[in-house]
């Protein structure tokens, strides 16, 4: 009798999988290529392997859309025969489905090319072998699309570096023109340590537009499950190549201690990135380095957006504003960040014009919620309250347009209450909306760069443990400091 889905011990597979990915890890830090490659076959035939793999696929946010096939696996059954069926000697890919995403702010759109579900079930796989490898040989001040790092490490690292009465004044912003779908395939095929034929497979597969078949020459899919490590991998090496250029050393006594007059730093998030300096030439010289570490991978620095600002005039990194004020770095959501959660929050109020009350508020607690989990450590208080408001508008008028034959003490007796003495309160029997403005600031302090996230995994456990704690408590304490504002 086969092992069913429901009968599998994740438990274990995970246990099983990650004693494997330590082996390839510790071979990788002593250099020994051909036990990594030993590890790396027995992880990928692996049967657990297959399993969190498939899992994977099936419990993403993108379960439900098929690729060209139109296949999708729902029933047990469906991911057990999947589990089965993956196997490394006998796969080969099938064209990606093309579709195109709106760019925030743009005519273009944005290509995605989406696999089909066996197809992503093998890039799961290949990154269950590659992965420890990547994030051994990655950048050390590198933040994207790596386990337990967030765009959240990459703000307190940059704050760390530009807050101080002496950081350094003038900033690069870089940006990789058209990043994932420029990525040369020879540097990838001598230069990524995984399986040379299903990468092969991976990068020549094409995408359907149309109902035509176009091939594929250049660039790593935007939409597939390795993608996003292979391209980390593809930018690995600019920053020591940046820093042992400016980091020098200097004899001092016994100690050879090194040195940054030029007081260059590095922060980077995929392909999104920042230099810093002391002066505006010095940014020229580092962006002709980058151009030029850049070229061999088939990739391009954006000429639009690659540019180099003040300090004090301030610049945009990962969606949120960098700008000294009377010689103090304020962090806050970027105006772009904010007209876009207004436009959002605008469309899903007109999307459910006819929609009941209790569905509206569950649509827009959605939205607002993420958003300030994603804001929560800068100063965003002023942009949450901004945000209420914009809220609030929308909402009369959502209000008054359902009842035009209504008086205004009519339409807030049917839709707003007093809540804890909170007037106002957008709410029904069952559901209440979330304010902006309930959230605690509560910083997340900055992790300690040199641990592996597969050498370390108890570190970074504890850290996201100690800051859901924090979160909790300050959550607590503004509730209790309401309640009492509003009951004077």
């Amino acid at each position: 009798m086969k092992l069913q889905w429901n009968q599998i011990d994740w438990k274990k597979a995970e246990e099983q999988v990650n004693r494997l990915q330590i082996r390839i890890v510790k071979a990788t830090l002593e250099q020994k290529w051909r036990l990594v490659k030993r590890l790396q076959y027995l992880t990928t035939n692996s049967f657990y392997a297959k399993a969190l793999a498939v899992r994977r696929v099936v419990t993403n946010s993108g379960k439900k859309t098929p690729g060209i096939d139109g296949v999708l696996w729902k029933t047990d059954k469906d991911k057990m025969e999947a589990v089965f069926a993956l196997n490394v000697q006998t796969y080969h890919a099938k064209p990606l489905k093309r579709i195109y995403i709106e760019k925030f702010g743009k005519k273009e759109k944005r290509p995605l090319g989406i696999p089909t579900m066996s197809d992503r079930a093998m890039q799961a796989l290949q990154l269950l072998a590659l992965e420890p490898i990547a994030e051994t040989t990655a950048d050390r001040i590198s933040f994207g699309f790596r386990k337990y790092r967030s765009t959240g490490d990459a703000r307190e690292y940059a704050f760390s570096i530009l807050s101080r009465k002496d950081s350094p004044q003038w900033v690069l912003e870089g940006d990789i023109k058209s990043c994932f779908d420029k990525i040369s395939h020879q540097w990838m095929m001598d230069n990524i340590p995984t399986d040379k034929r299903i990468l092969k497979e991976f990068m020549n597969c094409g995408y359907i537009e149309k109902k035509k078949l176009f091939p594929t020459t250049e660039g790593s899919p935007q939409g597939g499950v390795i993608s996003p490590t292979c391209a980390n991998m593809v930018l690995d090496g600019l920053e020591p190549m940046i820093l042992d250029v400016y980091w020098r050393s200097r004899v001092k006594k016994t100690l050879n201690v090194k040195y940054n007059i030029h007081k260059v730093h590095v922060v980077r998030f995929a392909d999104d990135f920042i230099v810093t300096a002391t002066d505006k030439q010095t940014l020229e010289e580092i962006k002709l380095m980058i151009e030029r570490f850049l070229k061999p991978r088939g990739l391009t620095l954006s000429k639009e957006k690659t540019v180099i600002t003040h300090i004090k005039d301030g610049f945009d990194f990962l969606g949120w504003n960098f700008r000294k004020f009377r010689g103090k770095l304020i962090i806050k959501p970027s105006h772009k960040s904010m007209c876009k959660i207004t436009r959002k929050i605008s469309e899903t109020i007109k999307q459910n014009r006819t929609s009941t009350q209790d569905i509206l508020i569950l649509k827009l607690n959605e939205i607002t919620r993420g958003w300030t989990e994603y804001h929560h450590s800068t100063c965003a208080k002023r942009a949450f309250g901004v945000i209420d408001h914009r809220i609030w508008e929308m909402l009369w008028k959502w209000a008054k347009r359902r009842h035009p034959n209504k008086g205004k003490h009519w339409i807030v007796d049917k839709y707003w209450r007093t809540y804890k003495g909170r007037k106002w309160a957008f709410m029904t029997d069952n559901h209440i909306l979330y304010l902006m403005m309930d959230t605690p600031i509560v910083r997340i302090g900055q992790m300690s760069l040199g641990k592996n996230p597969f050498l370390d995994k108890e570190y970074f456990e504890n850290r996201a443990r100690k800051h859901r704690y924090n979160m909790k408590k300050a959550r607590c304490s503004n509730r209790a400091a309401q309640i009492n504002y509003y009951a004077l």
